[in-house]
């Protein structure tokens, strides 16, 4: 299997959303019957949260073993638990309240309000994420992860111009610095997404355009952070037909 970054359009939001739904639940089909298991990492957004929601709609949502599937995120906002801004409650409104999950396979970031500041709560993650690795190893096999981007091109909370995504060296950071609200983030780093079997991007907008060209031209991950995400397996944006308005003709692909 060649290793390449694709891109699908979509006419509109709604049909992109509809669309990465059906194939995730083939996807992770595939993988439980192949491995017995799966690891999803989650993005938030608007497009991450209708993706989920496009899941829970979905005539096919059941026939999902959902007690073999584990789910984390990408990045978390340093908010507290239940805030409506955090990612992980517009995944538990969008799909994880509605399906029957064991409690244990879900791995949220720490919360503003609990017991941990926001250094312990990045190391707390990183010792989660090890936790769930085979013997020796830092990282769970990671099947499926989704990324929002920016209009500046960043992921999860890599930035532009910030510290973050030149971090090789630890799996998940503190962010204190980022240029959207709030300042205060956790995000895994880079080597672990680029761990991913699959990094599926999933971007709207015309406003999302320039950084999609850009990226898929090959700019440096310090200006387009998501110029330095590939998976090791398959690297796909789904994406919308406003967005696509500047990548290269000879990237678009006609099906998967």
């Amino acid at each position: 299997m060649t290793n390449e970054r694709r891109v699908l359009v979509h006419p509109d939001k709604q049909a992109l959303a509809g669309s990465v739904a059906a194939r995730f639940i083939t996807k992770t089909l595939d993988i439980l019957d192949d491995l017995g298991s799966a690891n999803i990492v989650l993005t938030g957004g608007s497009m991450g949260s209708g993706v989920l929601a496009a899941v829970n709609e979905s005539a096919a949502r059941d026939t999902l073993d959902w007690s073999r599937i584990h789910f984390w995120w990408g990045d978390e906002r340093w908010l507290p638990a239940g805030d409506a801004e955090r990612n992980d409650q517009q995944a538990f409104d969008a799909l994880l309240s509605h399906i029957d999950i064991p409690a244990g396979n879900i791995h949220q970031f720490p919360a503003s309000d609990g017991p941990l500041d926001l250094d312990q709560a990045a190391d707390s993650y990183a010792a989660e994420l090890a936790a769930h690795a085979e013997e020796g190893a830092e990282l769970p096999r990671l099947d499926i992860t989704f990324l929002g981007v920016g209009p500046d091109g960043h992921i999860a909370s890599l930035f532009p111009h910030r510290s973050g995504i030149q971090v090789n060296d630890r799996t998940v950071i503190a962010v204190r610095d980022s240029p959207k609200p709030p300042a205060e983030r956790l995000s895994l780093t880079r080597p672990v997404l680029n761990h991913s079997d699959r990094v599926w991007m999933v971007l709207a907008g015309s406003d999302k355009a320039p950084a999609l060209g850009l990226a898929l031209a090959g700019a440096s991950r310090d200006e387009v952070p998501v110029g330095g995400i590939k998976g090791r397996k398959r690297t796909v944006f789904f994406v919308d037909r406003d967005a696509a308005a500047e990548v290269p003709e000879a990237l678009i692909a006609p099906s998967y």
